[in-house]
């Protein structure tokens, strides 16, 4: 069932998508600053990958921007603890 116009599995979909686009997007800025070209390339087109599906998804509906800025927050975040512990 659909809350204020939102489908829930739409927004998990959503807010999953955007934890990885933004995961990946921190990797992606590590692999830039360590110079290492192939590393980045790959993080760079998995980047655009992931981030498709939450960029359809809440263009029809501005509602799910909200999720998508959740799912961003979780991704840098996760990415970033990630990153101090290596």
């Amino acid at each position: 069932m659909a809350i204020a116009g939102i489908d829930p599995l739409v927004a998990s979909g959503v807010l999953v998508c955007t934890a990885a686009t933004d995961a990946v997007y921190v990797l992606f800025s590590a692999a830039v600053a360590a110079r290492s070209r192939l590393r980045a390339a790959n993080w760079s087109a998995l980047w655009y990958l992931l981030s498709a599906f939450a960029v359809i998804s809440y263009t029809q509906n501005a509602a799910y921007v909200l999720v998508a800025a959740a799912g961003s927050w979780l991704g840098a975040f996760a990415s970033m603890t990630w990153l101090r512990r290596g």
